[in-house]
């Protein structure tokens, strides 16, 4: 854990120190070295860019403590011992500088225990900083003050954890495991009481536990396999064992089939089986689920409830989880008494372990990547409903939440507000500076026109958004066309335009559907006006009088990359995935991605020098459909320039890119549009046709693929032409939607389109 919270620590740009116990023998950093060599090989990487490990320089703890005197920031995350730990924190204390900060990065050992018999500068900047595993992808870190921590100490961390380390920090009071973790290891104390009581299997209550209630997809068991069931067990005796007058303290035991898998060794995935396993002896290695009754493997199986199917096709979580809740089922039936023993446990809690209910909720959505956090589930069900069903069953309401409903007060949210348990009213939510909320925004008036895909939002400051909201941000006719009204109102009232959304994912690309459809028809004509408007609408943005600045995170594929490409400015969240893949559904990039990757890429090549090897470099990029695995890699793909900024904190990516957008409107003229577009022709062309006979030859692609890629070819070399001659963008873009036509008409295409909707991967036909 010490070794991924320092990798992330080098992907902010921070030079760190990473010490282990010393080695036997002339290597006595060989641990150290080891554990950064660990990070490198993890997948997913711990590193934005493999070249970031360098930020990090392994040591010991016997040669090298004393070098602890130049850091600013010690962050001491060894065993979960406490007594390991106050060791390592004495010998700190002797060697840290007097502003340095030390913290613990621990789950859930009391900080006050820890910090017992230093002195009273160690104390007074000491404080607990809980990291989620793996640092670089979960957002969260529960900050713990200790009793004599300094404010500006907190402060400090916070700030920095904020701001440099791009994570959601919510400040946590000293008590066993904290927020996240302890409602976390309640629910599941409820789930184990509740499968046992009711006779769930593990498939039903991973099919009920994950995304069709926002929470991921490895949902309760999976997680718990991932993480490892003696971590799970260890986490809830701990609490059984430091919560003695907790009402709740019974939850916190094992259940018995708990105890057999753990004296059997079935930890998860680090033994190899665990509540999953997979059945090597099969020949596709088919995946078993355990009985818990009988403690045998057998297939997975599919859990079948109504209400869960219905629910599967239903976008809107709040929705979603409506109609769950109303089936009358046994999904439902879980799902209510989860949800009960929830609410009043983390009810109870507020005040005891944090000061309001924004904190447990931004804790579990956080540490957990749930959608919507406890308190906002209970106010999608209704919280009168709620308490009435828990007091027909005879379950005892936290008296807090009887005044509240007695005050009037139907929900703990309402817009800008929660409702504060503690003083029996509402209260502001925080601000956070540098941070933009669309949906606030919007509820505020700023929405100025939009049709079910799209709309244009009034970020401030002479600022418009445009906002995708479609199912996974996918690109049709409404996002096209509030594109272009969004160009013509920010040329004619606005200094900047601003394309972002605050989605799961920027935009996974054209819709399929409507493609498919189309040439499953034979009807060309849609398609290709389709095509023409997107390559118009993608160059309007690229000739934009006022600078458009796009703000791409998570996947922004295809259609989404070519957005982003025409955009004047960039301003990319970190964890950015992005690429042209259009090979995968059995096409190439058509609104203008090929066209603008050859360009950037050719563009960097010396007039006088010989382009092959960036022309070969946009096809492999584009043929083999790479991905980038974060922004920086995005940068060396070609898809991100230079000049194009990037945002560690996704929540500050919307407000970044609009001071971006002002910063680029003060000086802003558009360029000129090219018509000097190096192209190789016909040599260029061979080139690449003997790369892709070569590797269907190697049997590294389907001789479809090979078909695919020839047309691909043909785009980037500008077609058989003499010698290299300069081509216009609009020649490009007519190769391009020629290209793309053709290919849709073939059946292997539409297959791949039909594959890529039903199943969400590529086909390889």
């Amino acid at each position: 854990m010490g070794c991924r919270i320092a990798a992330h620590l080098a992907n902010a740009g921070i030079p760190t120190l990473l010490l282990d116990l010393p080695a036997d023998g002339p290597d006595r950093n060989r641990l150290a070295r080891a554990a950064l060599d660990q990070a490198l090989r993890q997948k997913p990487p711990a590193f934005f860019w493999p070249q970031h490990h360098t930020r990090v320089t392994p040591g010991n703890f016997e040669d090298d403590l004393e070098r602890l005197t130049g850091c600013d920031w010690i962050i001491e995350a060894v065993a979960e011992d406490i007594d390991i730990k106050r060791q390592l924190l004495g010998r700190v204390e002797k060697v840290r500088a007097p502003h340095a900060v030390v913290s613990t990065n621990t789950s859930g050992l009391p900080i006050w225990v820890l910090a017992r018999g230093l002195s009273d500068d160690f104390r007074g900047h000491f404080l607990g900083t809980h990291f989620f595993n793996p640092p670089r992808y979960l957002h969260l870190v529960e900050i713990i003050p200790g009793a004599d921590t300094l404010p500006s100490v907190v402060d400090r961390v916070r700030q920095l954890c904020d701001r440099r380390l791009g994570k959601g920090v919510v400040i946590a009071r000293d008590t066993p495991n904290f927020i996240a973790n302890r409602i976390a290891t309640f629910s599941s104390a409820v789930i184990f009481r509740l499968m046992e009581r009711d006779g769930y299997s593990v498939e039903e209550i991973d099919a009920l536990t994950g995304p069709v209630i926002g929470n991921p997809r490895s949902a309760t068991f999976r997680t718990l396999d991932l993480v490892g069931l003696d971590v799970a067990a260890r986490v809830i005796s701990n609490l059984y064992r430091l919560l003695p007058s907790d009402p709740w303290r019974e939850w916190f035991r094992s259940p018995g089939f708990v105890d057999q898998m753990l004296a059997r060794g079935w930890l998860g995935d680090k033994s190899g089986q665990g509540f999953y396993r997979r059945d090597h002896k099969s020949p596709d290695g088919e995946i078993q689920a355990l009985d818990w009754r009988t403690l045998e493997y057998r297939p997975r199986q599919q859990a079948r409830f109504p209400s869960l199917e219905m629910a599967r096709n239903i976008d809107d979580l709040p929705r979603r989880l409506g109609l769950l809740a109303a089936a009358g089922d046994r999904a439902a039936s879980l799902l209510w008494s989860l949800w009960g023993e929830v609410f009043l446990y983390a009810a109870s809690q507020v005040g005891e372990i944090c000061d309001s209910v924004v904190d447990i909720d931004r804790a579990m959505r956080w540490g957990f990547a749930q959608e919507l956090g406890p308190f906002q589930i209970f106010d999608v069900l209704g919280v009168e409903s709620l308490v009435a069903r828990l007091r027909r069953d005879g379950r005892r309401i936290p008296e807090t939440v009887g005044r509240m409903l007695a005050a009037g007060a139907r929900s703990f949210y309402k817009p800008g507000e929660y409702y504060d348990l503690r003083n029996g009213r509402y209260q502001p939510v925080e601000p956070r500076p540098g941070i933009l909320i669309l949906q606030d925004l919007k509820q505020a008036g700023a929405r100025l026109k939009g049709n079910a895909g799209a709309s244009l939002v009034d970020l401030g400051d002479g600022v418009l958004g445009v906002e995708f909201h479609s199912k996974m941000n996918a690109i049709g006719e409404d996002q096209i066309a509030m594109l272009t009204a969004a160009l013509q109102e920010a040329a004619a009232n606005f200094e900047a335009l601003v394309v972002a959304n605050q989605g799961e994912n920027f935009s996974v690309g054209a819709n399929l559907v409507l493609v498919l459809m189309a040439a499953q028809n034979g009807e060309w004509e849609d398609p290709e006006l389709a095509i023409r408007r997107f390559q118009q609408a993608n160059m309007a943005l690229k000739y934009s009088p006022k600078p458009v600045v796009a703000a791409p995170f998570g996947l922004s594929l295809g259609g989404g990359c070519e957005i982003l490409m025409h955009s004047a400015r960039a301003q990319a969240s970190a964890e950015l995935y992005t690429g042209l893949v259009e090979v995968g559904v059995g096409v190439v990039p058509a609104a203008g991605g090929c066209k603008e990757l050859l360009l950037r890429l050719t563009d960097a090549v010396p007039a006088e020098a010989d382009p092959l090897a960036a022309v070969k470099q946009a096809f492999e990029t584009i043929a083999y459909a790479k991905v980038s695995s974060s922004a920086e890699e995005a940068r060396r793909l070609g898809f991100l320039r230079p000049g194009d900024g990037v945002s560690i904190h996704r929540e500050r990516l919307l407000a970044d890119a609009k001071a971006a957008a002002l910063h680029l409107a003060k000086t802003y003229q558009p360029p000129p549009p090219r018509s000097d577009v190096r192209v190789m022709g016909e040599s260029g062309l061979a080139a690449m046709e003997l790369a892709v006979y070569l590797a269907r030859q190697g049997g590294y692609i389907t001789e479809y693929d090979a078909v695919v890629a020839r047309k691909l070819a043909g785009v980037l070399a500008g077609g058989r032409l003499s010698g290299q001659p300069l081509v216009s963008e609009q020649y490009l873009l007519d190769l391009e939607r020629e290209a793309f036509l053709s290919l849709c008409g073939n059946r292997p295409t539409q297959e791949r389109m039909q594959h890529m909707l039903k199943t969400g991967k590529p086909l390889r036909n």
